[in-house]
């Protein structure tokens, strides 16, 4: 019977072009000008499964964009894992600041990945991580080494907070009913330094609104007799940190897990060089929450970010006005404790309570979702575990992202489940901006480990 190993040298080229071809189709799901290319990738992620060998494969109607569900099920009486993934990806934007077409992918070498990357939107975030367990249960069914169960929920709309998927999860419980989730939507510390992902963070996605006078005016005219919306907005925005950058909204760190000494010790221990951090962001300090690491900054404590600001006139040449309206979106990562909607109320009512006068606010809240831990000690963990070592030598080093995946916390809420987090992307590969790369060496090793958990779960599972 022939190994895992073997399969991918046979079948190498092969699994990178369709990957290719899945890279090429724009699914943004943030624009409707895209909704056709996003259903079209739904067609062909339904496609690829029925070729892997999924037994069942439909594509399933949602308020907005449809799920395409998969299974093989070989025995009803052995484990069964779902694994999770997304085909819609973010928008290009900046489209001037990629050296390629996001949606012409292309194989580059870089310093980091010497074996070349694929260059492309989506390409690491997350159809290449997603494509990864097709073409493991590929592997699996051809090869007569799939050892349990497996179903597939792959949706359309993460990127954009995943609300069908929350319709979708509680009417189909039966259909998903699994033993453990697998996910790889995340990264590990790099690529002789394997790591599984233990906890996320929360989130609350929020728009602001600040509108002054009732048309733009003449700056000149008007300028210094009324509230100029933009200043007005940059000074909220800067007082909601002190500081020694610590979140202003009262009650925002009421309900934020406190991580003790000896976690944070143990969180120490992973490799990283601040020097090289900085140099690979090309700044010369970081920047954040006075007591705390960078590590633990962006892991472990919650942080507020301005995601997007704008308002008057920021075309070519001049205009001399005051607008009427000025807006921002608005991040909020949370930690294990913060309730996102909660937060979000909060921001709501501190930042409307800000505002002078001169203008009126409105907060919309987008989308948001929990933070979630998953424990060491489970099944699930120790199989991942056991499976990075047969593949990459060495045991794989727990570690807290500062990344979001809002339907983990929903998933155990109503399925009951464990997800465990196998990411094989480097946080070098530009997710969400221009120039977003995904390793073919990564991309092939997920392809080669992933059959392992597989393997170890049922095993351990027994």
């Amino acid at each position: 019977m022939q190994n895992v190993k073997e399969y991918i040298s046979q079948h190498k080229d092969r699994f990178i072009n369709e990957l290719i071809e899945l890279l090429k189709i724009p699914s943004v799901s943030a624009d409707p000008a895209y909704n056709q290319d996003v259903l079209n990738t739904a067609d062909a992620v339904k496609e690829s499964l029925e070729k892997a060998g999924c037994d069942k494969v439909e594509i399933c109607e949602t308020p907005g964009y449809p799920i395409v569900y998969g299974e093989k099920i070989i025995d009803p009486n052995l484990p069964t894992v779902l694994v999770y993934g997304h085909y819609d990806v973010q928008p290009a934007d900046p489209i001037e600041l990629w050296d390629s077409p996001a949606f012409e992918p292309v194989i580059k070498k870089t310093d980091i990945h010497p074996e070349g990357a694929i260059f492309a939107r989506g390409a690491c975030d997350d159809k290449g991580q997603m494509y990864m367990h097709v073409k493991a249960l590929e592997y699996m069914t051809s090869t007569g080494n799939l050892p349990c169960n497996v179903k597939f929920m792959i949706e359309g709309e993460e990127e954009v907070g995943s609300e069908s998927l929350a319709w979708f999860v509680p009417r189909n419980k039966e259909k998903l009913a699994n033993d453990v989730i697998l996910i790889s939507d995340t990264g590990m510390i790099a690529n002789d330094i394997p790591s599984i992902t233990t906890g996320l963070r929360g989130l609350s996605y929020v728009e602001v609104e600040v509108t002054g006078p009732n048309r733009d005016l003449h700056s000149g005219l008007y300028g210094g007799a009324v509230a100029n919306p933009i200043n007005i907005l940059t000074q909220m925005i800067a007082s909601l940190h002190d500081e020694n950058n610590h979140i202003t909204i009262p009650g925002f760190y009421d309900k934020v897990e406190e991580l003790s000494r000896e976690e944070r010790d143990e969180m120490a221990k992973a490799p990283f060089s601040l020097e090289e951090y900085k140099a690979a962001l090309d700044i010369e300090e970081v920047h954040g929450e006075t007591g705390y690491t960078t590590n633990e900054r962006n892991s472990i404590r919650p942080t507020l970010d301005v995601n997007g600001i704008w308002g008057g006139y920021t075309g070519e040449g001049a205009k001399t006005v005051i607008a009427s309206k000025a807006y921002a979106k608005i991040s909020m990562r949370l930690v294990p404790g913060q309730e996102w909607e909660e937060i979000t109320e909060l921001f709501k009512k501190h930042f409307e309570s800000i505002a002078p006068k001169s203008v009126k606010v409105v907060v919309k809240p987008h989308h948001g979702g929990q933070g979630y831990v998953t424990p060491i000690d489970s099944i699930g963990y120790q199989a991942a575990s056991k499976a990075y070592e047969e593949t990459f030598g060495v045991t794989p080093i727990p570690q807290r992202s500062g990344g979001s995946i809002p339907i983990v916390a929903l998933f155990e809420q109503e399925l009951k489940s464990k997800t465990i987090l196998m990411g094989f992307g480097l946080n070098s590969d530009a997710i969400h901006s221009p120039n977003e790369h995904f390793g073919v060496w990564n991309y092939l090793k997920g392809i080669e480990t992933i059959p392992h958990f597989y393997k170890h779960f049922t095993e351990l599972s027994k």
